[in-house]
């Protein structure tokens, strides 16, 4: 495997950082998490309309621009670094991925380019289980005629208080495991369906519970054969946990950043900070943090654009999705932390931007799985 940038992948990268550091400011990021939909209208639909990023890694027959998994890590890597508030990860990095695995050809035709124009969408899956994975479908479905009938709680759904169309995974009544598992999607208007907002504590990235009520779905929106997405799932959220991954990357190099620079205008002792003997040890391990997990991210990254193509070897995604997510978990809440104590008293003040980072390093440390449960998962795989 090549590790380098191509010129293309540097020119993507490049201009997501130009862009997101003129429009993912520290006061667009306070403004759109206070908002109800937590993220700002215009700038998500300029993120659509000009940037064209929700279209990365969409085949050019469905109106995408055909590229691969490495270039999407390369957008979602200054997205981590800028914080961006917009429905990103779950359009893009769940429901789209979902639907290139899972879907048939007349839902991609019919979703994909819904959501190339902007339209939100997302997965659930988890009904507040500490497994990330399969099994964690608690939601059921029967079959009554030639329809479907869904119900079921879900939590911790990126986005699902404003999504358009969500992906469903469910159960057949009496099933376990990956066994049962099936995919459904349909627009959220459908009868049955409620959401709620729910309060979380990194307030720049918004989770819902979504609740389905027999909510009664015809075969078109059942996706692939019912009862066998068992795999699929599995292989969708393996995907996502790379690309939560490569945000995390970003933001772990970015708290390093602003730390650097804070120790070079604080004084203690008639002397910058920056440069005693233990800050620049805590730099520098900070930046090694932040390295090791960028090496991670773009291994698992090249891993999943053969997952895409052809599929990779058994298990193969899996392990690079764990270790990259079990790294970047444990680095980023680590670098944070040190971003925190080398700030001082004033890390903890809204005033400054540490916080944020903070919270995004702890709430994505448990989303899709903390590093202890991907250490388990990779520990499973090379016993297997």
């Amino acid at each position: 495997m090549d590790f380098a940038f191509t010129e293309e992948q540097q020119m993507i990268r490049d201009t997501a950082e130009a862009f997101l550091k003129a429009s993912s400011t520290s006061a667009a990021i306070r403004t759109a998490m206070a908002s109800e939909s937590g993220f700002d209208p215009a700038l998500w639909q300029s993120i659509c309309d000009d940037m064209y990023w929700q279209a990365l890694h969409i085949p050019e027959n469905y109106g995408g621009m055909g590229l691969g998994y490495v270039e999407l890590v390369a957008v979602l890597e200054q997205m981590g670094r800028y914080l961006l508030c917009a429905p990103y990860m779950s359009s893009v990095a769940m429901a789209t991925n979902a639907l290139l695995i899972a879907g048939t050809d007349a839902q991609k035709e019919l979703y994909l380019p819904q959501i190339i124009e902007g339209k939100i969408a997302t997965l659930a899956f988890n009904s507040a289980s500490r497994d990330w994975d399969a099994s964690a479908v608690t939601a059921t479905y029967r079959r009554d005629g030639n329809d479907f009938v869904l119900n079921g709680n879900y939590r911790y759904v990126l986005d699902g208080h404003s999504a358009d169309f969500m992906v469903f995974a469910a159960r057949e009544e009496g099933s376990a495991g990956e066994k049962g598992i099936s995919l459904f999607v349909c627009a959220t208007d459908q009868s049955g369906i409620s959401r709620a907002s729910l309060p979380t504590m990194d307030q720049t990235r918004r989770q819902a519970t979504v609740s389905l009520s027999d909510v009664r779905l015809d075969s078109s929106a059942l996706m692939g054969a019912a009862g066998q997405a068992g795999a699929q799932l599995n292989k969708i959220l393996d995907l996502a946990t790379i690309a939560l991954a490569a945000e995390q990357a970003g933001g772990m190099q970015e708290v390093l950043d602003i730390t650097v620079e804070y120790s070079k205008s604080r004084s203690q002792f008639g002397r910058s900070i920056a440069g005693f003997q233990a800050i620049k040890h805590k730099a520098a391990d900070m930046m090694l943090r932040s390295e090791v997990a960028r090496s991670a991210v773009y291994y698992a990254a090249c891993i999943a654009d053969d997952a895409l193509a052809n599929g990779p070897l058994a298990n193969e995604l899996s392990e690079a999705a764990s270790i990259a997510k079990s790294h970047c978990s444990e680095a980023y809440f680590k670098n944070a932390g040190e971003a925190l104590q080398i700030h001082g008293g004033v890390g903890f003040t809204w005033e400054y931007d540490v916080h944020l980072y903070f919270k995004r390093a702890k709430a994505s440390e448990h989303f899709l799985g903390d590093s202890g449960y991907h250490r388990e998962r990779v520990a499973k795989i090379l016993l297997d």
